[in-house]
């Protein structure tokens, strides 16, 4: 039968303890060394400044945004204790 993810095996001697433990520090060192070599991923945020900028409803839905936040009271203002 196989083992079930919520299931810990069972560890009964040192050996096996010992045994498990280099498993992990090899995946460990595996994981380390691939990541050494990656390459930084891009900043999403530098790829998408501008990407609005030749949209025509642009101003429009900035406009909306604006006035949908001046419409909203402020926390203090709502009368709800905090």
């Amino acid at each position: 039968m196989a083992e079930t993810v919520n299931e810990p095996p069972v560890m009964t001697t040192p050996a096996d303890l010992e045994a498990r433990l280099i498993g992990v520090e090899t995946a460990l060192h595996e994981l380390q060394c691939r990541l050494a070599t990656l390459s930084p991923a891009p900043n999403w945020l530098d790829e998408i400044i501008g990407s609005f900028t030749d949209e025509p409803v642009f101003d429009e839905v900035i406009a909306l945004g604006c006035a949908f936040r001046a419409s909203q009271p402020y926390p203090d203002e709502s009368g709800a204790s905090a």
